[in-house]
């Protein structure tokens, strides 16, 4: 009997394996500026394998997210950002899927109803 519980207790351990390296990133969505922006981004984002955590600030213009690094990238949370229509960083916004937003998500200069995207800090970035 206490073979049976001490060798399940080593299976168990080594299920478990090593702690997977989890980031926190916080990318800037400028042109993601309501509601529907943010809950856009984050059902996306959600999707994807390795995502743990997003929170869109859309009064700040920018998004955080939490991910395990053995199964997706910065780069490619952030080129996520832009199939979903968004500016993510340094990454612009991929045009079908930005022409397809609704108007109100727009920018002003496409007859959007958002203000003028927020810039950082300077510094920051």
């Amino acid at each position: 009997m206490v073979a049976l519980v001490l060798a399940g207790s080593l299976a168990g351990a080594k299920a478990q394996g090593p702690a997977k390296a989890v980031l926190t990133a916080k990318i800037q969505t400028p042109q993601a500026l309501c509601e529907n922006c943010k809950k856009r981004i984050e059902t996306y984002l959600n999707r994807y394998d390795g995502v743990t955590m997003v929170t869109v600030n859309f009064r700040r213009g920018e998004t955080q997210v939490k991910y395990v690094t053995d199964r997706i990238n910065i780069e490619e949370i952030k080129t996520a950002i832009a199939n979903c229509g968004y500016d993510a960083d340094d990454v612009p916004a991929n045009e079908d899927s930005y022409n397809r937003l609704p108007k109100a998500c727009k920018k002003p200069e496409d007859g959007g109803g958002h203000p003028k995207p927020k810039t950082p800090p300077p510094g920051n970035g």
